[in-house]
């Protein structure tokens, strides 16, 4: 199954080039949910990348009681309805209770499973019955192959729309790892297998309660995952991530993003030129 089975009005699926999945990390505002949005719609339009726009609109599991959460759950969802309308991309978002599920649906076209909840049966079959495209995170503490058993719950809800992304693994208790294996593993399902390049970076349960990461290797984590084949790249970008209200430590700079994604197409090129 390819990303124009799933989402068949996808712009550029047919240019045989990965898909991208990139954005803020959480709806601030919406003056930083436009200028990324249109800063990534015109190097989708450049390079003929497949594009989907991801922005939370709430996180509800931080690791501090006095983290930010949001500006406001309608609010968020309607400035990603506008970005979806406005820019004619499809759009992308967490979703964390079953409650939250057709609300969501209603303003976007990717229902997002975080890491932490993707054994969450309830929610996977929620998000399933929408009929929305499914992206399901893989847990840190879940081997590549006992996703089939996620991806079972929504495609047995009766949706095959569905996407599967590795994030890492917990190595330790303040690092995760990539287990390169683990996406050819997961794409034996026959679904697109995307790899998170931020928070496979991240350096959670810090004693300061704000997780660490590490920027410096996104280049080297992204290159390695278009080597081996990965079908899509997510990436968490902001103009000023140093001011980032989530995940600041571990997301690209926006002004940085043209230059990586140069690189990962010279190497999607000669990937191609194997599979034909």
């Amino acid at each position: 199954m390819k990303i124009s089975d799933i989402l068949p009005d996808i712009k550029y699926a047919d240019s045989r080039n990965f898909f991208l999945i990139a954005g803020p990390c959480v709806v601030e505002n919406e003056e930083i949910c436009d200028r990324v949005a249109k800063r990534i719609v015109a190097l989708s339009d450049k390079y003929a990348i497949p594009f989907i726009f991801k922005s939370s609109y709430k996180k509800a599991n931080r690791t501090k009681l006095d983290s930010f959460t949001g500006i406001g759950d309608k609010e968020a969802l309607e400035i990603l309805k506008r970005i979806k309308d406005s820019y004619k991309i499809p759009v992308l978002t967490d979703i964390h209770t079953p409650e939250e599920v057709y609300f969501a649906a209603s303003y976007v076209d990717v229902l997002q499973i975080p890491a932490f909840l993707s054994r969450q049966t309830e929610l996977l079959v929620a998000a399933a019955k929408t009929g929305k495209t499914v992206n399901i995170k893989k847990g840190q503490f879940m081997s590549p192959l006992s996703m089939k058993f996620a991806l079972d719950k929504v495609v047995h809800s009766g949706n095959r729309k569905v996407i599967l992304t590795d994030r890492g693994t917990m190595f330790g208790y303040n690092d995760l790892i990539v287990d390169y294996r683990g996406i050819r593993d997961m794409q034996g399902f026959g679904h697109p297998v995307v790899l998170d390049i931020t928070h496979s970076l991240q350096q959670p349960n810090q004693d300061t309660g704000v997780s660490g990461g590490r920027p410096d290797m996104i280049e080297t984590i992204a290159l390695a995952g278009i080597a081996v084949g990965v079908d899509g790249i997510f990436i968490e970008t902001h103009p000023h991530p140093d001011q980032a209200l989530s995940d600041g430590t571990n997301m690209l700079k926006l002004d940085f993003l043209e230059i990586l994604l140069a690189k990962l197409l010279k190497v999607r090129k000669v990937i191609a030129g194997f599979e034909t």
